[in-house]
């Protein structure tokens, strides 16, 4: 019993110091390994993960050899996205260049048996993109990550505004202003706000800051409130 104790303790310790390895190499590899990944992404994240799985329960495995594979793995990576970004030819080998599937709405039949796709995948990725006809897509590319990008033909393309000659009103990310009913005074002073302002603005709109899932700022000075019990969104145009 006092074995199996041990053993429970000895999988927890390598367990969360694999885990705080993995959390590292990836911030060092960026946001990029863990959103679009690559084939050479994905070989180093399925590598760096088997490795991290045998420092953990494999107890009979040297834990410090496993921990070297990972960090060696996760370096390697490390530099060669450093060099894709500066080279070109490198780019091309480790990440790849996109392949044309459709050329003039017309399937290019030799880069999709080249890509490994057949029709059946394409019309796939088509419907998951909002197209139900083929005939709709001028072309078609496969990208680097696997994802297929598509470019619709000139009469199925979406109007915009500019294409409406209306007037474009300024666009701009939000501020988060209240999370979960606490003031983040860091966001306002960003925007050139303060607490004191904010608390202001909700008493006009009968809020209270306790009471309150989300609140948002955007560019135009448009105040949204998201009540934590309803979920309804009040709206409040600032001067």
């Amino acid at each position: 019993m006092d074995l199996f104790k041990n053993d429970i303790i000895e999988v927890i310790v390598r367990s969360i110091i694999a885990m705080t390895t993995l959390f590292f190499m990836t911030k060092l590899l960026g946001k990029k390994q863990v959103s679009e990944l690559s084939l050479f992404d994905y070989v180093v994240g399925i590598s760096i993960g088997n490795f991290a799985s045998e420092m953990a329960i494999n107890l009979e495995a040297d834990f410090f050899n496993a921990l070297v594979a990972i960090i060696t793995f996760g370096l390697i990576a490390f530099f060669i996205s450093i060099l894709t970004m500066k080279s070109l030819k490198i780019r091309k080998f480790f990440i790849g260049i996109p392949t044309i599937l459709v050329q003039h709405g017309k399937m290019v039949y030799r880069n999709m048996k080249k890509a490994k796709m057949d029709v059946n995948d394409l019309l796939e990725q088509a419907r998951g993109s909002g197209y139900f006809d083929l005939s709709e897509i001028e072309y078609a590319l496969l990208e680097a990550n696997g994802k297929v990008s598509f470019l619709p033909k000139g009469e199925y393309k979406n109007i915009t505004i500019k294409d409406m000659d209306l007037k474009v009103q300024k666009q701009g990310l939000c501020a988060n202003v209240i999370i979960d009913g606490n003031i983040m005074n860091d966001n306002l002073e960003k925007i050139n706000k303060d607490e004191k302002w904010l608390l202001h603005e909700l008493k006009v709109n009968g809020k209270e800051v306790s009471n309150i899932l989300l609140a948002t700022v955007d560019i135009n000075d448009k105040l949204v409130i998201y009540d934590r019990y309803n979920n309804e969104d009040v709206l409040g145009v600032l001067e």
